[in-house]
């Protein structure tokens, strides 16, 4: 199990985890904030929970790039 978390309100808009891990985020065009997609959200965090775990890679890619470190990745 691959588990996804990104602090939505934190985001920047810089776009270095949707050019590394596009399957797994978007850009909003409403405010111009990293969407992950078929997350949950719960008070701010969105989470996604995925047994693929082809996806781990991208993301870890994403979290590192992320200047403001707010997505986590954590392989279960």
């Amino acid at each position: 199990m691959v588990v996804i978390t990104l602090q939505r309100n934190k985001c920047i808009g810089c776009n270095y985890c949707v050019e590394l891990a596009p399957e797994q985020f978007r850009m909003s065009k409403k405010d111009g904030k990293s969407v992950l997609l078929k997350a949950t959200d719960k008070k701010g965090f969105h989470t996604l929970k995925s047994p693929d775990h082809s996806i781990a890679e991208a993301s870890e890619a994403a979290a590192k790039a992320c200047p403001v470190k707010i997505i986590s990745v954590k392989e279960i």
